[in-house]
């Protein structure tokens, strides 16, 4: 079981990353903090934040999300446009390439309204020059006409919010950190919100479900929930058409089984990454461009999407020297384990 090469250009049903068959049901999105699940923390602070602002009839202050994708970004911005009772202006950073662009979108802003910028770390140094005054001084400053006959005028711009969000905080500029007044990190869920999740959804989308086949869904969507509601689509999709609808345990764990997704929700790509790393070069320390090279994906990829997961799981260190698999790997592909040389 589970050793079916794999295209490295095939979408993985576990990958946390958008994909165009993610088509969610705007009522599965929560629209305020009280019907979101999980993350805690964050909703905890949010509401004191969006309480404050309401009380001293402000816009609310720029927030930054940060975190594994799949996780929510995208909603917390929405719920923040709807408990302000603003409008939201979605873009992301790759899709504004120009001053321009960044500009007309500024001199369309409301009092109040929320501006969500995804994969923000990918702006443009020369679109950040723009944004640092908007965010900052709520102004723009464009340049009208050319050569010498060229002026600069400033406009005022109403006061809005700037929600940002990023895979990647590292790679955000320090002076766009700096412009944030609330940063929060979203972390993977644990398998009991998850379950409430898939709950709430299957409840939306009319599936059954009994004997605990949510339950091992839960456990297998990587702490989440895009990869649980995608799961959950997959297996209702099964249940259809082998098992008069009803999405049971063991339902799930044929299906899932079926899909090449295991007990800790690792596929076939985790799964030659660990191999590899193992069976090819002793349990590490290896480069990440070798095991790269060696399962035939982009480097980018497995630092991204495959090893936060595996990390977090345990079964993968990162060491200067490179990446070493851990006991626990070992034995959960039921391999020999190497101790690794000790290093002084």
């Amino acid at each position: 079981m589970y050793n079916r090469p794999m295209s490295s250009n095939q979408p993985r049903l576990v990958d946390p990353i958008r994909r165009t068959d993610d088509k969610l049901d705007p009522s599965l999105r929560p629209r305020s903090l009280n019907e979101l699940i999980g993350q805690t923390n964050v909703r905890e602070n949010l509401a004191i934040l969006i309480a404050a602002a309401q009380q001293r009839g402000e816009a609310l202050d720029h927030v930054l999300f940060y975190g594994p994708p799949g996780l929510g970004k995208t909603t917390l911005a929405h719920i923040l446009a709807n408990e302000m009772g603003v409008h939201i202006k979605v873009t992301s950073g790759p899709a504004i390439e120009r001053q321009g662009d960044l500009a007309a979108i500024l001199s369309n802003m409301n009092q109040g309204d929320v501006l969500f910028i995804d994969e923000i770390h990918r702006l443009g140094k020369a679109v950040e020059e723009v944004l640092y005054p908007a965010m900052e001084d709520f102004s723009l400053d464009i340049v009208i006409g050319k050569g010498p006959a060229a002026r600069a005028i400033r406009l005022t711009l109403p006061h809005f919010t700037v929600v940002g969000a990023t895979t990647r905080l590292a790679l955000l500029t320090a002076p766009l950190r700096a412009r944030f007044g609330a940063t929060f990190r979203l972390d993977y869920y644990d398998s009991a919100a998850i379950r409430a999740i898939l709950e709430r959804a299957a409840s939306h989308l009319g599936v059954e479900a009994a004997n605990g086949g949510l339950e091992l869904m839960a456990l297998r969507s990587r702490g989440t929930p895009r990869v649980a509601l995608r799961l959950l689509r997959r297996v209702r999709d099964f249940a259809e058409v082998r098992a008069q609808g009803v999405i049971t345990e063991d339902v799930a764990r044929e299906a899932l089984d079926l899909l090449e997704v295991d007990q800790l929700g690792l596929d076939e790509l985790d799964r030659r990454v660990l191999r590899s790393i193992i069976e090819k070069f002793g349990g590490g320390p290896v480069g990440l461009n070798t095991i790269a090279a060696s399962v035939s994906e982009e480097a980018d990829t497995i630092m991204d999407v495959v090893e936060p997961y595996l990390m977090q799981l345990g079964f993968l260190e990162r060491r200067s020297q490179g990446r070493l698999a851990t006991a626990q790997a070992c034995a959960h592909l039921g391999l020999p384990y190497n101790q690794p040389p000790t290093l002084f």
